[in-house]
């Protein structure tokens, strides 16, 4: 992971990336008493809304503040410090979870994570997730770019968005064969007037990772007075122009 969270900004501002998760999870399929797996499961709010439906739920994350954060909530669920890349379980899950978290994780990362997450499932069980798919806030990436390029400055792109097509092969490799994959966009609206400096702020750490306060806040007040005069800002209303790709995958190997 690339970032460090604010636990409470992001619980009391950036509350839509768990409650958008609430749909993710009516596609998990198996029975009540099944051990699932909440992967990246941040504050613990959908942990809660999986042990609401009768599992028996693990909440695991590599940030200590979010862990702290879902300890206090959630009090009655599990929830451990780990790394998605090297996670080990004591006993394989019948279903692991993940939401909005797979697009932290490098490229290069990517097999690692899935081939150590696959040998956490039981055969015959699921992985059922949704994260960043391909063009996701590429609208802001974009403006972000061109004006760190404006200032002979590079903008690393730090999130990984694939295609449905490259995610699949990735399962498939490791012995998940997806049943069950959708790429969708999804405009989403942030709170304030302050929505897209907000967001920025709170997601995009890297690229600013040692700037000068006055050359980040000037790159950033340029990309908001340029987009406010296109489709992100409707009505007095920042949105994102969200992409997600949401998959369901069988362990068949």
């Amino acid at each position: 992971m690339n970032i460090i969270w604010d636990t409470d900004d992001y619980t009391e501002n950036f509350d839509f990336v768990y409650k958008y998760g609430e749909d993710v999870i009516s596609l998990i399929d198996a029975e009540k008493g099944s051990f699932i797996v909440d992967l990246g499961c941040g504050n613990g709010a959908l942990s809660e809304k999986i042990s609401e439906k009768g599992y028996h739920v693990l909440g695991i994350d590599v940030s200590e503040n979010m862990i702290k954060k879902a300890r206090e909530f959630y009090p009655n669920i599990d929830f451990r410090i780990a790394d998605a890349l090297s996670f080990q379980l004591s006993e394989k899950a019948d279903v692991i979870f993940s939401n909005a978290m797979i697009h932290w994780i490098d490229e290069n990362n990517q097999e690692i994570f899935i081939k150590n997450l696959s040998n956490q499932i039981r055969l015959g069980g699921q992985f059922v997730c949704e994260f960043g798919g391909k063009g996701c806030a590429e609208t802001i990436h974009l403006a972000l770019e061109k004006n760190f390029d404006k200032r002979g400055l590079f903008y690393p792109r730090t999130f990984y968005f694939p295609t449905i097509g490259d995610y699949s092969h990735i399962l498939e490799k490791f012995g998940l064969r997806v049943e069950y994959a959708y790429l969708f966009q999804r405009p989403t609206e942030q709170k304030g007037e302050k929505g897209l400096e907000n967001w920025i702020n709170m997601f995009l750490k890297k690229p600013f990772e040692n700037m000068e306060s006055n050359i980040k806040n000037d790159i950033i007040r340029d990309t908001v007075n340029e987009l406010k005069s296109g489709d992100l800002y409707v009505g007095d209303k920042w949105f994102v122009d969200y992409v997600r790709i949401r998959i369901k995958a069988k362990k068949i190997f």
